[in-house]
């Protein structure tokens, strides 16, 4: 094959091996340099960038991509990146030889060139070449001459000695071939035959590193709880008669470095212990972190100087029993992660890092499972902000061969082996693995962590996949191997995560053998697409890769919420707020360390204005304060007093926040204080006495109250109009039922108490509506269901007993006027059955919204606008002249704002929804529950439908609801 460049007279072209690779004459150069220069440099190990240090600040190397978009020109390239999202070759999603039924992707390859520098101050020194990650196959060459063997693996950090191919104080020139298809059938089968996006090129940074002849090479530390230190050391030049002085420092305290200690050292490889006093260990709930700092010395001349971040803290194993850290039993409330962003693939940055792990914490999440490395910025703030890892070799379902997955290992571990958050190695997922590998996770571990198979019962750790609720074959509460599914809850879509976690969760504490687990996934994997046009840009291949908790750029779903509120390491036993209430509550402590009692705990008593419904104003704090907690160590319940204020009932709801011993935010719950009742009749609004009455027109009962008119038709019970103001308001097409049949059986009205009164009374499973009109146009719904219904309301469908899904009323309204809608009752989200957790009491307000979760990546809007909606208290629908206000006598009410529309562009099957009732705007006692990967009859009790049981003598169940037609500007 013959490449040519349009810019020939700048490049040379040379034949090696049948690979054509280009040299530059001149390129810009970019050498950044950490630490000093002259005799005190040659003490440290000196980085010098040949990229840039991230995808936001990258470097322009020459680049040709041969396959795909832009191919066959020489131009230049961002460093680090991938190609796709540059606009170069093709875009391609890993299933694409299974669901997506397409053809062997594109086997584009890239070549790139760069030239740098290297003083001449580092000559006779050790210089070093390092990729932080390359896609795929990578030949290096150093002015014209290979580095070393082709590097096949696209997630691992790798490296050549170029000691002695640089010219230093010259121009050298740097070339690196990439082919973005492995070679490697198994690499292939590994990383690109996988259920994620696939992408080409050099997307982390480059670098040199130059280190004194005389040197430490790589160290791996075992630092245990007791402080105990044991540092192996390995691929180092260490001069006869050498020792070597260890010295650490808390990371973040004053001073130097302390307790100098040292040891001899007479080889290349060699392992070195120390100890430490009056340590602080590490943990995900107190991530202390030091700095140790070892020098190389030769009598009293320092020949090398290196520091390593590391913590103390010991993990221990226990089979039949647990997994142990710094003697804790823990339990993982973890997610598993990709490392991904829209607008630049894998290619990411140390603040993406920190953010991230800031929002799973803010999850009150402890764990985090990797796919393969994530970048070592995503560790190190593991480490600083405390997370639990487990660190992952890919392996989608394949293997590597055991020649290159053995060398791979090895780069991970050496890597990644000085993390304390690391406490895993996961080798491959889901049959991705070879047994024989796992010995050499230990070959390079001092630490010897266990090293588990992600979906199998392997070796006393079982990590099964996605289990129903009631696996319990010799699994779950019936196993006998320490039990921590590394996936379940998938989330594509609105689906799973927070929907089902609760039963799931406490299903799993059952069994003292349960060390925690891991949902799927963190967040959606929708990549901008360089290659379209159109208003459409973001991609996630339908509903293969939307299965995130957060959207792509982070945006926070429902279940944000809902998982924040059951893992939150603050539980409370339930709670009804009654005129007995005395401030009494009962805590648990969730957490694995921290005693509650280091945890702050507010309250705040809110009051909403009487007139806030017709009115901008806003709710109002009526008393506030601290709750204080006694010491409450993890795993204990015990009774906290809150002092009430004497304005306590003057409030609508109470909230209580929690804060950790850092400030960070904990959860938010909230209780009303009052009855439903108390607040329709606070809060709607009453008028004027005006003429009322109650007229029969052939089909049609006529309910009139001041301006507000409505027509119930006799023989459906229907009402078919609503007027108001001199104009028709089309809430109509309603009541109908929902979960039960009903058929009018007489229709009764009359004058009572000043009221317009029409009473419905059904065959069925409605016993009977009665609506009063008041005088001031306050429109009154009394609903009595399923109080005598049975054989003989002549329905089969209408029932003593049955489970059902979808229970109470819907109405008709037009979606095009809505623009909005104000509410008292729990959110802002919306909810199913299954993930009410995590919604609070508020007055709130949205602007409609079209948000498809997991597809409107150009406009994702939340919360949601359509869906369900808890505890409703009362609500302004907004819609320009049609505009009305409804408010609940009825505890437990949920309000249903039309129909989610479903994603467009779903693989076949994918249903994103369960099936919604008829209707609009529907006033429900039962709502569907959400699946999680798994059928909702495979969840647990949360999701499954109701059993409702009528009784003679029952006063059946009761919706009581107060409409208000008028114009907000007569108020």
């Amino acid at each position: 094959m013959l490449l040519t460049s349009a810019r020939s007279s700048a490049v040379k072209t040379t034949l090696v091996n049948d690979t054509i690779f280009f040299s530059v004459k001149k390129l810009p150069v970019l050498i950044l340099f950490l630490g000093f220069i002259g005799e005190i440099a040659a003490q440290h190990t000196q980085k010098i960038y040949l990229s840039g240090q991230d995808f936001k600040h990258p470097v322009k190397w020459e680049f040709m991509c041969t396959g795909g978009n832009k191919s066959n020109q020489w131009t230049t390239i961002d460093v680090p990146s991938q190609w796709e999202l540059q606009g170069f070759g093709t875009y391609t999603y890993g299933r694409w030889y299974k669901e997506l039924g397409q053809k062997e992707p594109s086997k584009e390859e890239g070549f790139y060139k760069y030239e740098f520098e290297v003083p001449s101050a580092y000559k006779d020194q050790q210089v070093k070449i390092f990729f932080g990650g390359v896609m795929t196959d990578t030949h290096v060459r150093i002015n014209g001459k290979s580095a070393g063997e082709v590097h096949q693996g696209g997630f691992y950090r790798f490296s050549y000695d170029i000691s002695d191919l640089v010219s230093y104080g010259q121009k050298n020139v740097l070339e690196v071939h990439v082919k973005k298809h492995s070679v490697n059938e198994h690499v292939n089968n590994v990383e690109r035959k996988a259920d994620w996006w696939l992408f080409g090129g050099i997307y982390r940074p480059v670098w040199l590193e130059v280190r004194p002849k005389d040197h430490i090479g790589n160290i791996f530390l075992d630092a245990g709880a007791g402080g105990h230190m044991r540092i192996k050391i390995s691929d180092s030049n260490i001069p006869s008669g050498a020792t070597v002085t260890a010295s650490v420092k808390k990371l973040g305290s004053e001073g130097d470095f302390r307790q100098e200690q040292s040891a001899d050292i007479g080889k290349n490889n060699e392992t070195l212990s120390f100890h430490w006093d009056h340590i602080d260990v590490w943990s995900p709930e107190n991530p202390n972190l030091y700095v140790l700092q070892l020098q190389l010395k030769k009598k009293d001349r320092v020949l090398h100087t290196l520091e390593q971040r590391f913590g103390f803290r010991t993990v221990d194993f226990r089979k039949k029993d647990g997994i142990y850290v710094n003697g804790k039993k823990i339990v993982m409330k973890g997610i598993n992660r990709h490392t991904i962003w829209p607008e630049s693939g894998r290619s990411t940055d140390k603040d993406l890092s920190i953010t991230d792990v800031n929002l799973i914490k803010d999850m009150n999440m402890n764990a985090v499972r990797t796919h393969y490395p994530p970048d070592d910025h995503f560790l190190d703030a593991c480490d600083s902000l405390g997370l639990f890892v487990l660190d992952e070799l890919a392996g989608w379902q394949n293997s590597y061969d055991k020649e290159t997955g053995a060398r791979l290992i090895k780069e991970m571990v050496t890597r990644d082996v000085n993390h304390p958050s690391v406490i895993i190695w996961d080798q491959g997922n889901e049959g991705g693995w070879i047994d024989e590998l796992d010995s050499v996770f230990h070959q390079y571990d001092p630490q010897e962590r266990i090293v588990i198979h992600p979906w199998a019962d392997y070796n006393g750790w079982d990590t099964h996949h996605y289990p129903t609720y009631l696996t319990g074959v010799h699994r779950f509460v019936d196993g006998e191997n320490v039990f921590f599914p590394t996936e379940f809850m998938h989330g594509t879509y609105d689906n799973g995560h927070g929907s089902g976690l609760e039963d799931f969760w406490n299903r799993f504490r059952e069994s003292p053998l349960f060390a925690g687990g891991f949902m799927w996934a963190f967040s959606d994997e929708a990549v901008l697409r360089t290659d379209w046009e159109g208003e459409r840009k973001y991609d996630s291949e339908g509903s293969l890769a939307p299965d995130g908790i957060l959207g792509p750029h982070r945006e926070k779903e429902g279940s944000f919420y809902a998982v924040k509120d059951v893992w939150s390491p603050v539980q409370f036993a339930p709670l009804r707020i009654t005129p007995s209430f005395d401030g009494t509550f009962l805590i648990t402590n969730d957490y694995i360390y921290t005693d509650l009692k280091e945890c702050k705990l507010t309250y705040n008593i809110k009051s909403i204005p009487e007139k806030a419904f017709y009115t901008t104003e806003e709710p109002v704090s009526v008393a506030n304060g601290e709750i204080r907690l006694p010491h409450i160590e993890p795993g204990e319940t015990r009774k906290v007093q809150m002092d009430i204020p004497p304005s306590f009932f003057d409030g609508d709801w109470l909230e209580v926040t929690a804060y950790d011993p850092r400030g960070r935010l904990l959860n938010i719950w909230t209780w009303p204080i009052h009855l439903p009742g108390y607040y329709s009749d606070k809060f709607l609004w009453k008028g004027e006495a005006e003429k009322v009455s109650v007229t029969g027109k052939g089909d049609i009962v006529e309910l009139q109250g001041g301006n507000i008119k409505v027509r119930i038709d006799k023989n459906s019970g229907i009402i078919r109009n609503v007027y108001g103001n001199g104009r028709e308001i089309p809430f109509n097409q309603g009541p109908y039922p929902i979960g039960m049949k009903a058929r009018v059986k007489e229709v009764e009205t009359r004058e009572e108490k000043g009221n317009a009164v029409c009473i419905v009374y059904y065959h069925g499973g409605i016993d009977r509506i009665k609506w009063t009109m008041h005088p001031d146009g306050r429109l009154k719904m009394e609903m009595v269901a399923l109080k005598n219904a049975g054989r003989s309301s002549g329905f089969d469908e209408a029932f003593y007993e049955g489970e059902i899904d979808k229970f109470g009323i819907t109405f008709n309204f037009p979606e095009k006027d809505v623009s909005g809608i104000k509410w008292f009752g729990k959110g802002p989200y919306r909810v199913w059955k299954n993930r009410i957790r995590g919604t609070n009491y508020n007055l709130w307000q949205k602007d409609y919204n079209n948000t498809v979760t997991g597809e409107s990546f150009e406009n994702l809007i939340y919360p949601e606008f359509k869906g369900y909606h808890a505890n409703l208290i009362g609500a302004e629908l907004e819609a320009g002249e049609n505009t009305f206000r409804v408010f609940s006598g009825s505890e437990n009410m949920f309000l249903r704002l039309f129909t989610p529309q479903e994603p467009e562009y779903a693989l076949k099957g994918a249903d994103a929804y369960p099936d919604f009732p008829p209707g609009d705007i529907s006033f429900m006692y039962e709502i569907p529950a959400m699946r999680s990967f798994k059928p909702v009859s495979q969840h647990g009790p949360h999701s499954q439908p109701s059993n409702i049981r009528i009784k003679s003598g029952d006063d059946g169940i009761q919706m009581n609801l107060w409409f208000d037609f008028r114009n907000m500007n007569d108020q």
